[in-house]
């Protein structure tokens, strides 16, 4: 193919470049507009499959038989609610089974979908109310087997405990920082929520079982996020600087004590006794059965008798007085008492040589000059009555 060539002002010529046609598949879609939210799920419009399915679908699954019961009398609300998206629905007690199948009023191609996991749900014990939600679109649900992540069988129910928590304190702080329905039964975790949640609930479970993350820490972790998800300035920025990072620790464990291994025999250890061997060594064996009760009703009383003695010396035990504390050298008591008796007579020798002093010092003159009034006369008993 020829290419014109042109010229520019100073007279060259350069070559015309090649350009590029849209193929037939090339051209704009309708939907490359950037003001459609194609995250956004509308809701299902029955005009846009008017003709309906053109094959039957349908799916069954199995359920314990203490739901049968439950199941029989939460069905006529399963049905109505299946019968609004046009999927019929049956219950079979005989075999134990669920079956939901199209019918020629379905519109919905992913309808059937949607309760096939109604009926996985109901069959894990999930309360009809709350299973019945997943027929909305927003809602999706995820069940995760956790039964063979760990082979011993105590581990396994410890660590399911460390997901529920005491009370059901952790499960219920994980669903409100998820935004997901979560329940535990037996071998199996079953949720419902968003995709991001669900996203969420499926790593903390797996990590519980397998002992990799205990669930308080991811409960921390998700309240952190939460908060910098309030801040716009942190938007688009790595938040792993504002995570806590936590270390597995390896706890020591106090060891079993080995037992002492015996030494190895080929024999056999020697027959015990039997009872009737026993009463065969002692001769009680050809005693009479009047006998016989006579001697155990003498032991049951010796019994009884050593047992009421032994209940009086404990009741005795506390009325006995504790014992003085014995005396340890007699000499050092005697000193003691000598040093005692020595500074007791020299302080009364003291107190009387500053008895003297003080009278002979400060004499009173006026109490040895009589007065003219004459003392108080003291009152006797008879003056008082």
């Amino acid at each position: 193919m020829a290419t014109k060539k042109q010229s520019n002002n100073n007279g060259d010529e350069i070559p015309n470049q090649k350009t590029k046609h849209k193929g037939k598949h090339d051209k704009d879609k309708p939907w490359d507009d950037p003001n459609i939210d194609h995250w956004k799920l509308d809701k299902f419009d029955p005009s846009w499959n008017p003709s309906g399915m053109l094959d039957v679908s349908s799916f069954s699954t199995l359920f314990p038989k203490y739901l049968e019961k439950y199941l029989q009398d939460v069905w006529p609300t399963v049905k109505s609610a299946l019968r609004e998206h046009g999927v019929s629905c049956d219950l079979n007690l005989v075999e134990g089974t669920m079956t939901v199948s199209t019918t020629r009023k379905t519109r919905d191609p992913y309808i059937i979908v949607k309760a096939r996991d109604l009926i996985k749900l109901l069959s894990r014990s999930v309360p009809a109310a709350q299973a019945i939600k997943i027929l909305d679109d927003e809602m999706q649900c995820d069940i995760i087997t956790i039964g063979n992540l760990v082979r011993n069988k105590a581990r396994f129910v410890k660590r399911r405990q460390h997901l529920l928590g005491p009370n059901n304190s952790t499960l219920k702080a994980l669903e409100i920082l998820t935004g997901c329905y979560i329940l535990v039964q037996g071998n199996t975790v079953a949720a419902m929520g968003s995709f991001k949640g669900l996203k969420q609930v499926r790593r903390i479970v797996e990590d519980c079982i397998q002992n990799k993350m205990h669930p308080v820490y991811h409960i921390k972790i998700l309240m952190i996020k939460r908060e910098l998800a309030k801040d716009p300035n942190l938007a688009n920025e790595n938040w792993d600087r504002f995570l806590p990072r936590y270390k597995k620790k390896n706890v020591k464990t106090k060891k079993a004590k080995a037992k002492e291994k015996k030494p190895y025999t080929p024999f056999p250890p020697p027959q015990q006794p039997s009872k009737i061997d026993l009463q065969l060594e002692t001769g009680e064996y050809f005693l009479s059965e009047q006998k016989k009760s006579a001697k155990i009703w003498q032991e049951k009383q010796e019994k009884q008798a050593d047992k009421t003695a032994e209940n009086k010396r404990k009741r005795e035990a506390a009325f006995v007085p504790s014992e003085e504390p014995a005396i340890q050298d007699p000499n050092i008591l005697k000193n003691d008492a000598v040093d005692v008796n020595a500074m007791a007579h020299s302080l009364k020798e003291k107190a009387k040589e500053f008895g003297k002093k003080k009278t002979s010092k400060n004499v009173d003159p006026q109490a040895y000059i009589a007065s003219k009034e004459a003392p108080p006369k003291k009152r006797t008993k008879h003056a008082k009555s």
